[in-house]
């Protein structure tokens, strides 16, 4: 007689987190900047379309761009903005959200952000960071950040606090705070960015003191049934920046906390590991982890399967780099990941969770196709600067295909890098002109 039991699918298991909410598959649409707020960081019907494609995707988590905590501290032009309780008319426009984004029955969880001194110089030409230090990129974007007053980090707290609770209130199922990329919370946990003498930096208890009491303050703003998230860098990858086994030393104070889940990332815009690309300055390579044949696929895997030996009661999810299933089931199966989160493959291939979960190998490696330059200029690529400028433009056409997917409810596939630049930077400029009226 024929077994005919079915072949065990690792990534098609459903995940019963702390707080007791159920992750229906091990899938994960992870965090990417949408851009498609209005002017006053209101969400839009291009919004909940974008998500209601992702939605029946077939991925059993979404989750959102950075939802920024404060409109004078931007990630980009297009932000949703979420700095106070909204009026009755702003909340329906957060349900039609929440209500797209979990139409198949997937969780959606805010993310929760607030770009401290990586804010542009357009947004606010004097952002507030834990110290005055400068970001070290080219193009002079950014300027001096000021420091934040004492008041002014109890009020960011209760800010994230209160954006947590209006994203319960409107049907998302759960939260996320950004604590990794170099965005506020992170430069407050970088000994480089964070040169406080008061109970904001010095130690890394101090220095991680503002992430775990926004933590806390979200925690009880939300509930004991209500998935509270964060995402952490496993690393800098900065000489003298967090080191690995500070974020371990975190991810265990956050396990304490009972937080539901701990997303594994790196780098920040100077050093964007999260990119798979090389920034300013010497990258540096944390000690004590041995790289795996699984690194070479996902780039932080080797980070949570360190972790997953120290950490038991929070799950972990791993982002960046997976595109093979194979990886994912070996990730999975092997304990170094609990979930697998995705992005640039759902720009172009919005149902691609849905073709692994159907037995497809690989989700697309857009990446192998895309570049600024033509092929009779690749030689330029060798020179540092071009090289990381061509990078960071190809991200642009993951851009475009979120603003097509968000505006038309489909990808365009035909859209060149150096056409989605001038579509993104042109877009930027009209919301910025119009924020200003």
């Amino acid at each position: 007689m024929n077994d005919m039991t079915p072949v065990r699918m690792p990534i098609a298991e459903p995940l019963r987190l702390p707080c007791g909410a159920v992750i229906p598959n091990r899938l994960v649409k992870a965090a990417m900047t949408e851009g498609l707020a209005t002017p006053q960081g209101v969400p839009t019907d291009d919004l909940a379309r974008l998500y209601g494609v992702w939605s029946r995707g077939g991925a059993g988590l979404l989750l959102t761009g950075n939802v920024v905590i404060d409109r004078d501290h931007l990630e980009r032009p297009g932000n949703v903005i979420l700095d106070r309780v909204p009026d009755r008319e702003t909340m329906a426009r957060y349900e039609a959200w929440a209500a797209a984004g979990t139409e198949t029955g997937n969780g959606l969880w805010m993310q929760l952000s607030h770009a401290g001194r990586q804010t542009q110089k357009g947004v606010n030409p004097a952002p507030k960071a834990p110290s005055a230090v400068a970001l070290r990129v080219p193009g002079g974007r950014f300027a001096t950040p000021v420091p934040l007053t004492e008041e002014e980090i109890e009020d960011l707290i209760g800010r994230f606090a209160t954006a947590a609770r209006v994203a319960r209130d409107t049907g998302f199922t759960g939260v996320q705070l950004h604590a990794a990329h170099g965005y506020l919370i992170s430069q407050f946990l970088s000994p480089l960015a964070n040169l406080r003498t008061d109970r904001w930096g010095g130690s890394l208890d101090n220095r991680a003191r503002f992430l775990l009491e926004s933590v806390r303050r979200v925690r009880a703003a939300v509930g004991p049934d209500f998935a509270v998230s964060v995402k952490l860098n496993s690393a800098d990858f900065q000489r003298g920046g967090f080191a690995f086994d500070e974020s371990l030393t975190v991810a265990r104070w956050l396990e304490q906390e009972g937080v539901d889940l701990l997303e594994i990332s790196g780098g920040s815009y100077e050093q964007p590991a999260m990119m798979d690309l090389d920034g300013i300055g010497e990258r540096e390579e944390p000690r004590g982890i041995a790289p795996s044949t699984a690194a070479r696929e996902a780039y932080f895997v080797d980070f949570a399967k360190a972790m997953k030996a120290e950490i038991k009661a929070m799950p972990l999810l791993v982002t960046g780099g997976f595109r093979s299933r194979a990886a994912m089931d070996h990730a999975l199966t092997t304990g170094a990941a609990d979930l697998i989160g995705l992005a640039r493959p759902l720009c172009g291939a919005p149902d691609a969770c849905h073709a692994l979960l159907a037995g497809a190998d690989a989700v697309p490696r857009y990446e192998d196709q895309l570049s600024l330059l033509p092929g009779w200029l690749g030689w330029l690529r060798s020179i540092k600067l071009v090289d990381g400028i061509a990078g960071f433009a190809v991200q642009f056409w993951y851009y475009g295909q979120i603003d097509h997917l968000g505006r038309k409810g489909s990808t365009a596939p035909d859209m060149s890098v150096f056409a989605a630049l001038r579509q993104v930077e042109r877009d930027a400029g009209a919301w910025m002109a119009a924020r200003e009226r």
